[in-house]
């Protein structure tokens, strides 16, 4: 019998499972058990209910109709990008003639990513995501000691910590309206718990929120404007911190502020989950989601530019057509998918015109939505907004387009997370200005931490285990 292919196969998966081990793994810390023991089990009114809220691709999403995962677990039978109808059904439909909201699909989020489940040779493995951020808060109950989070036990009637799964291709005021409906119905549970327990009456409820990534755009935009959509015209809602009323500590974790050329760049190129066992997801299909248009960094910071150095309007959907990017690129794979996405339609002329507008529409509104983040203005007293980011890792940058050819390149890089840059995490406004030696920026920080981590590596770095730990259970308020 020959035994080399089961040796190769069982060399393969080991070193695989080192790889993936090595890349999330949760360096030793503090016994948080020790130091936090009391305070995990304390879950009486004058403590805040805490959401934590993933950043994008932090949620599963299954397909309610035929139950499949969208999102979140691979093998044979996951949705590869590849197919025809699976491409279809990752994708959001598309139209230049109806509302981002108007346009859905029968996929659904379906909690927090704490795992991703891969078959890698018909065995599975495990890619930690989420999972040290939601084991560090007891949400759901959930536990996991092999993370060497030393034990900590919120007790057997813990009932305070939430995820807020969200579908993160959908425009992120439309997350921010639905996570307000969230904090009413979890509002109202915790009111009935407090009555069931304490006899207290509709009790006062503040939350804290500990968002990552995209997920920290959202929880902005609900503390300044709550459920509020942008308005049709293009122009401003009121800025009233309607949301921040219902919070009391928002904590901020590598959330990219103002934006990442990364965003651009997979517009551009797609998507590619660097493992080995993971499909390529195409440009097409990213240029379907609104929340990827509004990960693009500001045009007034200059990070898109011509070779000469003359900033990109990289809002202006006519830009994109003009340089043959993202939907509007006249290119095999775009017209393929058009294909699949909009198989009515009479013809591949009307089928790009349907995708340059919804394109154009997405810009406009991605526009829109950052405008209403970068007005400079405090929360309210009572709500604090705290960032954490790194700041020790090469990130991209600086991003040079050929005038000629259209053809894009990331021209530096800076300090940040991987992903995020520093200045985008802080909102730096002396990007592309003159620099002054006090940060410009408008968001208002209580503080800023800085860790030596990657972007998703952040969520588990033990120092931020050990400080938010601190910050939401024993900080006085």
């Amino acid at each position: 019998m020959n035994r080399r292919p089961l040796q190769l196969r069982s060399l393969i998966v080991a070193c695989f499972i080192v790889i993936v081990s090595g890349c999330t793994s949760t360096p030793d810390g503090p016994r948080l058990d020790l130091i936090y023991d009391k305070a995990t089990k304390y879950h009486a009114p004058d403590r805040n209910p805490i959401i934590v809220i993933p950043g994008v691709l932090g949620s599963r999403l299954v397909d309610e109709e035929s139950g499949r995962v969208v999102w979140g677990a691979f093998d044979r039978f996951s949705v590869n990008p590849k197919r025809a109808d699976d491409a279809r059904l990752l994708s959001l439909p598309i139209s230049g003639e109806a509302n981002f909201t108007e346009l859905r699909d029968t996929v659904r989020p379906d909690g927090v990513l704490d795992m991703v489940n891969i078959r890698l040779l018909g065995i599975p493995v495990d890619i930690r995501a989420y999972v040290g951020i939601l084991a560090t808060l007891g949400v759901g109950g959930y536990r996991d000691e092999s993370l060497g989070l030393n034990g900590l036990d919120y007790g057997d009637d813990h009932f305070t910590c939430f995820q807020f799964d969200y579908d993160w291709r959908r425009d992120n005021v439309e997350n921010a309206a639905r996570l307000d409906a969230f904090i009413q119905e979890k509002r109202a549970y915790i009111q009935a718990e407090y009555k069931k327990r304490y006899g207290l009456e509709n009790a006062e409820v503040k939350f804290d929120i500990v968002a990552h990534s995209m997920g920290g755009l959202i929880t902005r935009y609900y503390m300044r404007y709550g459920a509020t959509p942008l308005p049709a015209n293009g122009s401003l809602p009121p800025l009233t911190w309607e949301g921040a009323e219902n919070l009391e500590r928002v904590i901020l974790v590598g959330t990219p502020n103002a934006g990442a050329g990364e965003a651009f760049e997979q517009l551009m190129r797609g998507y590619d989950p660097g493992r080995p066992v993971l499909p390529h997801y195409p440009a097409p299909i990213l240029g379907t989601f609104p929340s990827v248009y509004e990960l693009l960094p500001r045009t007034r910071h200059g990070l898109i530019q011509f070779e000469d150095g003359t900033p990109v309007d990289i809002f202006n959907g006519e830009i994109w057509t003009e340089n043959n990017w993202g939907l509007a690129a006249d290119t095999e794979e775009v017209t393929d998918f058009l294909r699949i996405a909009l198989p009515e339609a009479p013809d591949d002329t009307s089928r790009r015109r349907h995708a340059e507008a919804f394109q154009t529409a997405a810009l406009k509104q991605a526009q829109t939505f950052q405008a209403a983040l970068d007005i400079p203005s405090a929360p309210p007293k009572g709500t604090n907004i705290y960032l954490v980011a790194g700041d020790s890792e090469e990130t991209p940058f600086t991003i040079e387009v050929s005038r000629e050819t259209g053809a894009v390149r990331f021209k530096d890089f800076t300090q940040g997370d991987g992903r995020v840059p520093r200045s985008s995490a802080l909102m730096d406004e002396r990007v592309g200005s003159t620099w002054k030696p006090e940060l410009v920026s408008p968001v208002t920080w209580s503080s800023v931490t800085f860790l030596p981590s990657s972007h998703i590596g952040l969520t588990s770095d033990p120092v931020f285990t050990n400080n938010v730990l601190y910050m939401l259970l024993e900080d006085p308020r």
